[in-house]
């Protein structure tokens, strides 16, 4: 069984800076302060905190025009007409709607409707590649690049070992899409390489062959008598989408649910390792940065994500489970429920 880690041992801390060096006071070329668009779905939240703490602490002068489009993206095409006339330099998109309504597939047919005149940095978005915002993480190409809110699976699970050891893990996912695909193949490689079990459920297709929750709390179930002591909720777009059906039919069944996200720990789950929406608006606005005061093409700046992340405990599901941390991931954990 793999070794229990403590908190300081997987909390990766990685190559990736969020302090430039050194810059003094850089702006346009006529002196003035850099035109940020900022568009949201709905006003700002942590993420742009961070986006503006960021720029503020590296003394990059900036005019930040925020625009909430609306949760259902009724103003989208409005913004887009007035985005000539506002001329930013750089435009600032959070969730993968927002960004994939603004700067459409890379392989879209008709890149009229869409921003390709200028650089597009967006944040909070889990499978970049899947929703064909760019060719690769490494070298998006186009005009787009960002900072994913996706955490490696072989992270989540060391942390899950953390909490409570276990020799069986059970997902369950729509087995649809390149990067949640890889991102199981992920979690099958770190269970094979660190002999624990993997035991896998798939939700049921519809009609027209996309995934529906049909017959959910019966996979669950299945997976809880195939052994599973925990269930890992695996970055997947549908199943994201029924966090809340799935993390009931588990605690049903006294099976504690580990998220990839923080919506998930809110939905439910017992526990979550994390990216934070500030420290992912922080990240973006370093590639933000690079493009402004380096001159550098957003297409040639690779989307990242994090490389520390952070653990959410759902308080109320641990005392409904009688599952609770070792006291020391609990002094260290953000606490909510």
């Amino acid at each position: 069984m793999t070794p229990v880690l403590h908190r300081r041992q997987f909390l990766v801390t990685g190559a990736t800076a969020l302090a430039a060096a050194g810059w003094s006071r850089p702006g346009r070329a006529d002196g003035g302060a850099f035109r940020i668009l900022m568009v949201t779905p709905g006003g700002e939240g942590p993420a742009e905190r961070g986006f503006r703490d960021y720029l503020a602490t590296e003394n990059i002068p900036a005019e930040l025009v925020p625009r909430s489009v609306g949760g259902d993206l009724a103003g989208v095409a409005a913004l887009r007409a007035d985005i000539p006339g506002l001329a930013p330099d750089l435009v600032y998109t959070s969730g993968a709607p927002v960004t994939l309504a603004l700067a459409g597939p890379y392989d879209a047919p008709d890149a009229s409707d869409f921003i390709r005149d200028r650089p597009l940095v967006f944040a909070l978005v889990a499978f970049p590649l899947q929703d064909r915002l760019a060719r690769s993480l490494e070298a998006p190409g186009g005009n787009v690049t960002g900072a994913s809110s996706a955490v490696p699976p072989e992270v989540q699970l060391r942390a899950m070992q953390s909490y409570r050891p276990f020799s069986t893990v059970g997902i369950l996912h729509s087995n649809a899409g390149t990067q949640t695909l890889a991102l199981i193949a992920q979690t099958r490689a770190f269970c094979a390489a660190n002999r624990l079990r993997l035991v896998e459920q798939v939700f049921a297709g519809g009609p027209d062959g996309r995934p529906t929750a049909e017959g959910l709390a019966g996979r669950v179930s299945q997976l809880k008598a195939d052994g599973a002591e925990w269930l890992y909720l695996v970055p997947d777009p549908f199943l994201s989408s029924v966090y809340g059906p799935v993390t009931a039919a588990a605690r049903a069944l006294e099976l504690p649910t580990f998220g990839a996200s923080e919506a998930a720990v809110r939905a439910g789950a017992l526990a979550g390792l994390v990216a934070r929406a500030y420290s992912v608006g922080q990240l973006a606005a370093s590639q933000a940065a690079e493009i402004l005061v380096q001159h550098r093409a957003a297409g040639t700046i690779p989307i990242q994500p994090l490389k520390r992340f952070s653990l959410t405990i759902n308080i109320g599901v641990a005392k409904a489970l009688g599952i609770f941390p070792p006291i020391e991931m609990l002094n260290s954990a953000e606490i909510i429920g």
